[in-house]
C-alpha cells in the first residue's frame, strides 16, 4: 500500500504515537480509537505502517503486541535489532537505545530480534 496516501486512519494512529514517547499496544490502541475506526482498520493500518517502515512490532511478555516509531528504517531496510524494556509495575514499554551484539549465525541474515527486558523503570524504581 504505502504511507503516501494519508488518509485520515493514518493520521489518527500515528498521532497516538507522535503525542508519547513509549510503545502501544494494540489492545491499547482499539481502546483509544474504537470510536474513530473499527478494529480490521487498526489492524490493517498498523500492518502497513509497519511493512512502510514508520512502526516496528515486538511481543510482551504477556503475549500482546506491541508496536513502537522506527528510528532508522526504511521500507527497504528495516532491521529491528534493539532491545525493548518492560516495567514490571506500571507495564509500560519502551525501545532502549542500548546497544545489543547479536552474534552472526553461519548461513543467516538476522533482521529483528525479541529481546525484551524487564524490570522497574525510572519512575517505578523509587
Amino acid at each position: 500500500m504505502g504511507v503516501v496516501r494519508k488518509t485520515k486512519s493514518i493520521e489518527l494512529l500515528l498521532n497516538e504515537f507522535k503525542t508519547q514517547s513509549t510503545a502501544i499496544s494494540t489492545i491499547e490502541l482499539i481502546k483509544r480509537l474504537n470510536s474513530k475506526l473499527n478494529k480490521t482498520t487498526i489492524y490493517r493500518v498498523l500492518e502497513n505502517l509497519v511493512d512502510d517502515g514508520i512502526l516496528h512490532t515486538f511481543i510482551g511478555q504477556d503475549g500482546i503486541k506491541w508496536y513502537a516509531m522506527c528510528n532508522n528504517c526504511t521500507k527497504s531496510k528495516h532491521e529491528d535489532l534493539h532491545p525493548h524494556f518492560e516495567c514490571i509495575e506500571c507495564g509500560e514499554i519502551d525501545c532502549l537505545k542500548t546497544e545489543v551484539i547479536i552474534p552472526e549465525i553461519k548461513n543467516r541474515k538476522i533482521l529483528s530480534s525479541q529481546i525484551l527486558i524487564q524490570g522497574k523503570c525510572e519512575k517505578c524504581i523509587n
